[in-house]
């Protein structure tokens, strides 16, 4: 009984999908058209067999039976058109009657067949959907139940992440436990130190803790030092120490407190970019950054103490210790007058965007001065721009620096983000997912292993790869530097094709809606990208159509595309854009280097 029980519950899905599809294939219409269309066949090789007994006709050496059967029962041609020979055979009627129930049972049987398999694809993303929905408000998913769907037997979505997990992980990841120093990093991955043998060893844990301390980086880089920016895995490393002190109330400790630019004409880029020099201000003073206000995350999808924080998105910039030690300093007008903790208004607009990138840092007189030197002056030319690599420009410094920064910031996603992510990838690919998954395996049974859990759990969701990522800026942007039409970024996607002749898919980030419609000229490419309102009129301001969208929307979808086009293979975007020069550092930080930029402009800091 148990085992009979099982099974139902791995073909529920399959049980489902065949009902529906024997209702598709059994509608009138689609019966009536293939019967009348044999019925014609059949009176016409009647007519004709019934001449040519007569003698009035000499067909020669054809048999109908053998064609017809071809048409329409592929499987019984052979035998009937092995034996032709130069006499015709004559078809009777009771023969054609035979022949016209077998046709319509072939029909009926490929109608299914078609009908099964879009059905299962839709069943599976539905089902899918409803998990996702499940994950984010506990409930959904029980619409499947009624159909006979057991949830458990749902297979696993290759495309989505488990968020509640992942940032379960991340958390473990962001802080030291206990009495130690560092928090369990290692050149592990992934769930992997929480295997009950290895997290019980001591000896383990013991040679866990030695390497960390003498230097392991950090889990959020990923590739070698050679794919990425000089010196990224030890200058995060320092970071986060930095950001993360021992004992936030020694007095040694000194703070910075800030709140996000939130001035109109700024964008989520200028914001980021701001913050990036108020965290090399407190770095050189030896302050630890604490970003208070952020506007953006101002708006309901935002909960609790998350709300109208950066912390909303992203894990917090440093400890909430730190930060409740923070705010009671700004409630004491010494610490003000004596400097132990700083505001943003502290210091000049152009001390903050232009200020001197760290060369070192020191907060603690109990940690030696940590140096970084100058690492920007060899850094390697991998952007191009008219077909030639860009060797250095006058911001080399801010260019590294910001794109230490804009890394460290955005290190770890929140569950929040991680959600907002599984949306837009189901949206995009979920349909794919689905017949990959469908037409990769016959069981709907998930596999449960210790490989599962602990090592594969760290691989990133499925994406179509190769993909290209492009951020197409245009509108307002032209008072700022030189707006290139669509065409433009596609000439290049074009050219990085005759390089990689594999790559299709492209995900489209822009704010016009022009852009959108100019993409159907191009049916040799896959175009994926948010499913939002774009502007109409290139002179409408960014910041009239992000009001128009709303303050939760006109955030969480900039940073989906943010986060797709830093984990993508490829990317095409504009100098000028800071967008683009913040997506190009979190890819240059990210293991991206040697995929290379490609460039429709040269502006701006070049």
């Amino acid at each position: 009984m148990e085992g009979q029980k099982n099974n139902n519950n791995n073909n529920s899905i399959e049980r489902v999908v065949s009902q529906k599809a024997i209702q598709m294939g059994s509608s009138f219409p689609c019966q009536i058209c293939v019967v009348g269309f044999l019925c014609g066949v059949c009176l016409t090789s009647l007519f004709l067999a019934a001449l040519t007994s007569f003698g009035t006709f000499q067909l020669g050496p054809i048999s109908f039976s053998s064609t017809m059967l071809f048409s329409v029962a592929a499987s019984d041609s052979s035998s009937s058109s092995g034996n032709s020979t130069s006499h015709d055979h004559i078809v009777t009627h009771s023969e054609c009657d035979f022949k016209l129930k077998q046709a319509e049972q072939l029909s009926e049987s490929n109608s299914n067949n078609e009908g099964d398999e879009d059905e299962r694809v839709s069943l599976l993303y539905s089902a899918w959907n409803a998990e996702l929905t499940k994950s984010k408000t506990g409930g959904g998913g029980n619409y499947l139940m009624k159909d006979g769907v057991n949830v458990p037997d749902i297979p696993n979505a290759p495309h989505l992440e488990n968020c509640k997990a992942k940032t379960k992980l991340y958390g473990r990841l962001d802080q030291r436990t206990g009495n130690e120093s560092f928090p369990p990093w290692t050149s592990w991955k992934g769930f992997l130190d929480t295997h009950p043998v290895a997290s019980s060893i001591e000896q383990i844990k013991e040679l866990k803790y030695q390497a960390v301390s003498e230097g392991t980086y950090p889990p959020w880089i990923a590739g070698s030092d050679e794919e990425n920016y000089p010196m990224t895995r030890k200058v995060q490393r320092d970071i986060w120490i930095h950001q993360h002190p021992v004992d936030c109330r020694d007095p040694n400790v000194k703070f910075l407190v800030a709140d996000w630019e939130r001035l109109p004409g700024f964008g989520i880029g200028a914001q980021i970019a701001g913050m990036c020099g108020l965290l090399a201000i407190a770095i050189s003073e030896g302050r630890v950054l604490v970003a208070n206000y952020y506007n953006r995350a101002d708006h309901d999808g935002c909960k609790a103490s998350s709300r109208s924080s950066w912390s909303c998105y992203f894990f917090p910039e440093t400890s909430q210790e730190c930060r409740q030690r923070a705010f009671e300093l700004m409630k004491s007008e010494e610490a003000r007058n004596n400097g132990i903790v700083t505001i943003k208004e502290s210091y000049t607009s152009k001390h903050i965007w232009a200020g001197p990138t760290p060369r070192s840092y020191s907060f603690d007189a109990n940690i030696s001065c940590r140096k970084w030197g100058a690492p920007w002056s060899y850094l390697q030319p991998t952007t191009d721009v008219n077909g030639s690599l860009l060797v250095s420009h006058r911001k080399m410094d801010r260019r590294w620096w910001r794109a230490q920064a804009v890394r460290y910031l955005m290190r770890f996603p929140t569950e929040y983000t991680c959600n907002l992510l599984n949306e837009a990838r189901h949206a995009a690919f979920g349909t794919i997912a689905a017949k990959m998954v469908i037409f990769g395996q016959q069981s709907g049974e998930k596999e449960r292993s210790e490989i599962n859990e602990y090592v594969w759990s760290n691989h990133k969701p499925w994406i179509p790869r190769p993909l290209l990522s492009m951020h197409v800026r245009m509108g307002d942007k032209a008072c700022e530097m030189k707006v290139v039409e669509f065409e433009g970024y596609m000439e290049l996607a074009d050219r990085i094709r005759r390089h990689f002749p594999n790559l299709n898919n492209i995900w489209l980030s822009t704010e016009m809606q022009e852009v959108i419609e100019k993409t159907k000229k191009y049916p040799h490419w896959n175009f994926h990208y948010t499913k939002v309102r774009r502007q109409a009129r290139a002179n409408m301001s960014m910041a009239n159509y992000e009001a128009s969208l709303g303050r939760e929307t006109s955030t969480n979808y900039p940073l989906v595309n943010f986060l797709m086009a830093v984990d993508s293979d490829f990317f095409v975007g504009a100098l000028g854009s800071t967008w683009s020069f913040l997506i190009d550092g979190m890819r240059n930080t990210g293991g991206k280097v040697m995929a290379g930029y490609l460039s429709v402009n040269k502006d701006r800091f070049w």
